[in-house]
């Protein structure tokens, strides 16, 4: 459930940044926006980039949040073949 939780996080985080930086509002930090993806939400940042076309430019973000999501998918497997 907690995955499920930081991946719409990651998602909805990625279209507020894209709206604030369109609106010239203070934007959410790139820490905090590689943080959510760390902690589970790799996924939904990923998503998020490309729907709503953000960060596609910046090379941490296009090498940094797949990375994260290989990770992300690692942890998770190993959780489900050891926890059981």
């Amino acid at each position: 459930m907690i995955l499920i939780i930081m991946n719409v996080i990651g998602f909805i985080r990625m279209g507020q940044d894209k709206q604030y930086a369109k609106k010239r509002r203070r934007r959410v930090s790139e820490r905090q926006l590689f943080m959510i993806a760390l902690l589970g939400g790799a996924i939904g940042s990923w998503i998020g980039m490309r729907v709503w076309r953000h960060k596609t430019n910046h090379r941490s973000f296009t090498i940094g949040i797949p990375l994260l999501v290989v990770v992300n998918v690692g942890v998770i497997y190993l959780a489900i073949t050891y926890l059981n």
